[in-house]
């Protein structure tokens, strides 16, 4: 109920984060085209369905996601669940935390093939290519390398190893494979990256990154989450 109380001020900050942006386009569009917006009833109408569309969103993100993300973290990393699906003997290790790999590298790959973003570069993609490059493929590869990548980042808190290891080598393996890769993929490979960091995406990882760092002893949200 309180997100409910909060949603005029939720509208009025969702409007003047977007308003920049329409200031922009409007000041280019009248200023240094000098031409008419086509279809400014349309335009205008599609920004107020993505004011409130942003608006719930959010609202939903602070309802639904963020909770379970950090839930699901809590009770996956719970000594009392950890010490019934343990793997090691003596002390609980790394390896004791396998559900926790396995749930991060699921939600990777879930979240990034339902990405819209990624949806529309892969049907472009497909369509610039003649078929060549499937579309389904794309994202199935795009959601590996996401899943993968997310499975390593909850490995890396729950042992706490410092992230510029992690970030380094991840470069370097894509430097290298930039220079092998067939150059007609490289661009898409890099785009398609760039774009699973989105709407769907984030706010997933974010709250089962956070939580984790949370839950986990001796780690920290700012550093580690």
């Amino acid at each position: 109920m309180e997100l409910l109380y909060s949603l005029p001020e939720l509208l009025l900050s969702t409007f003047l984060d977007i308003l920049p942006i329409a200031l922009i386009l409007f000041f280019f569009q009248y200023a240094v085209i000098r031409k008419q917006v086509a279809n400014l009833k349309k335009v205008l109408l599609g920004m107020l369905y993505v004011l409130i569309g942003i608006t719930f969103f959010l609202m939903g993100l602070e309802l639904a996601l963020f909770p379970v993300g950090r839930s699901m973290a809590e009770q996956m990393t719970n000594p009392a669940f950890l010490e019934t699906v343990r793997i090691s003997s003596g002390s609980l290790n790394w390896l004791d935390y396998y559900w926790v790999y396995i749930f991060a590298f699921a939600i990777g790959a879930g979240t990034t093939i339902a990405e819209p973003a990624l949806i529309a570069v892969a049907i472009k993609a497909s369509e610039v290519s003649g078929g060549t490059i499937g579309v389904f493929g794309l994202r199935i590869a795009v959601a590996t390398g996401v899943a993968i990548g997310l499975a390593l980042g909850a490995y890396r808190i729950v042992v706490g190893l410092p992230i510029h290891y992690f970030i380094i080598a991840g470069y370097v393996i894509v430097v290298v494979q930039t220079f092998f890769a067939p150059k007609s993929i490289v661009p898409l490979a890099y785009d398609s990256g760039g774009v699973t960091t989105s709407t769907v995406t984030v706010p997933l990882v974010a709250a089962l990154g956070l939580g984790l760092a949370e839950a986990v002893p001796g780690r920290s949200v700012l550093i580690d989450g």
